[in-house]
């Protein structure tokens, strides 16, 4: 029996300008197609040349009038994330959407960023604070909506304090986990801080539930040859239609969060179905580990020492 399909209705998006990370391939690859569908300007910054060109064709073929074009970015490296800031700053075109949806998981060794950083928390989480500081004049001009990606691991786990690169003691889930708690803090506290200055952008959080995915597949540059045991076991369920959900359900919170007016500024969305792993979109009771501001202030304090970025006081 085919699984009935799941589906939202993106609003008309022509003339606004929407910057995804991580969308030469999968989810969020997916993500800048419907924008694109939508008829928005969409732009692909990248740190594989060739995974973005073939990304630009897979959205042509499917939206052949679409808006795209790339740009490079490597998360891993606050230099890249500083040179895109320069290129789009220089193009002077405000920003209305930006997704953050990029990320790396679990790398069985401890793997760090061109700076230092545990890699999981140097990409997933320092290298899109850096690119919204970078960014924020072009988001402003934009009143543009921020939605950051989180994960179903931000509900478990804890943010490391007392040794937030995992140099001690390498967890590659813990770590994880912890680049997602605090991605998710900033997601909010820059809500509340745009708030509080005037910046006139709203930010909100959205997490994919579970999906076969290319988070958990071989990626030889991680340190893993072959697929995991966890995402085979996913693409059964999911090709099954069992609990979780598939790429394209997965991308739907995101795009929700992002585009619909109805979602809210502060705002938490993820799939609705049993233990919100698949299903449509909806609004999600925040969880346990993001819910404290003076940790939310906390990380945010401690990333501007890590970037040597500022944001606005």
């Amino acid at each position: 029996m085919a699984r009935s399909p799941i589906d939202i209705t993106l609003p008309d998006l022509s003339g606004r300008r929407a910057v995804v990370t991580g969308a030469s391939d999968g989810m969020g690859l997916g993500i800048a197609t419907r924008l694109a569908g939508a008829g928005a300007e969409v732009i692909l910054p990248v740190r594989n040349p060739s995974k973005g060109e073939a990304a630009l064709a897979t959205i042509r073929q499917q939206v052949p009038d679409a808006k795209v074009s790339l740009r490079t970015l490597d998360l891993s490296s606050l230099d890249s994330v500083a040179a895109l800031g320069k290129t789009l700053l220089a193009e002077d075109q405000p920003i209305n959407l930006l997704i953050n949806n990029a990320g790396v998981m679990t790398p069985p060794a401890r793997q760090t960023t061109a700076d230092g950083y545990e890699l999981q928390f140097g990409t997933n989480y320092l290298g899109h604070f850096a690119l919204v500081a970078h960014l924020l004049p072009l988001l402003r001009a934009g009143h543009a909506r921020v939605t950051s990606q989180l994960s179903i691991s931000a509900n478990q786990g804890a943010i490391n304090w007392d040794d937030l690169n995992w140099e001690r003691s390498y967890d590659g889930m813990k770590a994880y986990s912890q680049s997602k708690i605090a991605f998710g803090l900033f997601g909010l506290e820059l809500n509340r801080r745009s708030e509080a200055g005037n910046w006139g952008i709203t930010s909100n959080l959205s997490h994919p539930g579970i999906a076969p995915t290319s988070l958990l597949a071989a990626r030889p540059e991680l340190g893993r040859s072959q697929d995991t045991l966890g995402v085979r076991l996913i693409r059964m369920l999911s090709a099954r239609g069992i609990l979780v959900g598939t790429v394209r359900t997965a991308q739907l919170p995101a795009l929700y969060a992002a585009t619909s007016p109805d979602a809210k500024a502060g705002g938490f969305y993820g799939p609705s179905g049993l233990g919100h792993l698949g299903g449509r979109p909806a609004e999600q009771k925040l969880y346990s580990r993001l819910r404290s501001t003076d940790e939310a202030r906390r990380i945010w304090d401690v990333s501007e020492e890590l970037t040597s970025i500022s944001f606005p006081s």
